[in-house]
């Protein structure tokens, strides 16, 4: 049976990257997720550059899938720029996506 991190990863592979063609999950923007008392949810991703022009849209399309599972009682998505994001942080499929290896 999936746990509730589990099915938060899930939700975060259906939210992409509008100029990447690959899911923030796979793409390294997901720096950590808590689940606190009561199943309130924080998560803390940055994008692939500050000026982003969807910023926006990606922590809103985050906090609107996550608070869609039943479980979930309330949701925090804090945008942050520390550590950058660069693209060792993508996963080994997103690369092969992208075709960088």
């Amino acid at each position: 049976m999936a746990t509730l991190k589990d099915k938060i990863i899930e939700v975060l592979y259906t939210v992409e990257d509008p100029e990447i063609p690959v899911n923030i999950y796979e793409l390294g923007l997901v720096y950590d997720i808590t689940i606190k008392d009561d199943n309130v949810v924080f998560v803390v991703m940055t994008l692939t550059a500050p000026a982003c022009p969807v910023a926006g849209q990606i922590v809103m399309e985050v906090q609107q899938k996550i608070s869609e599972l039943e479980e979930v009682t309330d949701v925090h998505v804090d945008l942050t720029f520390e550590p950058p994001w660069t693209m060792d942080m993508m996963s080994e499929e997103a690369k092969l996506e992208l075709d960088f290896l």
